[in-house]
């Protein structure tokens, strides 16, 4: 009877244990800051294929096909953020999907002007939007940014700040 016990609450334990995993491996620090700024533009320009990958303002998440999960670290004192203006459709996001979420200007040039609240001009160019319609930007982490952005003879601007849980997605920059 003793050893019936035992073996139930060997039982329980297993399954508990098992119950309590998550299934996500831990982070996983990329080799090189230049390495994760890579796996995360060839994810975003399709260069690179997964089931799902996503970008928090801590990590990469990279769900493969398989069904399989990995974490990397984003470098330090970066904070990725991809932009999608937009004249006509948009839609809510927080944590940008680089293989999931599509902005409504594909394929098109920008003029792209950033700058700090000191007054630093951080970017000042033409931009394009790749197919997905999103334009992806390295900023600096734990800082405010003004983002405007310009097409079409049509603007918008936008104060942006880069600290931990503040979105990677940005889909209200209504050019008007």
């Amino acid at each position: 009877m003793k050893l019936k016990g035992f073996i139930l609450t060997l039982l329980v334990v297993v399954i508990l244990n098992a119950c309590a995993s998550t299934g996500k491996d831990e982070a996983k620090p990329v080799k090189s800051t230049d390495d994760i700024k890579t796996l995360v533009n060839d994810y975003s320009t399709k260069n690179k294929n997964a089931q799902n990958a996503s970008i928090t303002s801590q990590q990469l998440i990279v769900t493969e096909n398989d069904g399989s999960e990995t974490s990397y670290d984003l470098p330090k004192g970066e904070f990725f953020v991809s932009i999608a203006p937009y004249i006509n459709k948009t839609h809510p996001c927080m944590n940008h999907s680089l293989t999931g979420c599509q902005g409504e200007l594909a394929n098109k040039e920008f003029n792209l002007y950033i700058e700090d609240l000191d007054g630093n001009v951080i970017q000042d160019e033409v931009v394009s939007s790749p197919s997905n319609g999103f334009i992806d930007l390295w900023l600096q982490q734990d800082k405010t940014f003004q983002i405007k952005i310009e097409h079409d003879g049509k603007m918008a601007d936008l104060k942006l700040s880069t600290f931990e849980g503040d979105p990677t997605c940005i889909t209200t920059m209504k050019l008007m």
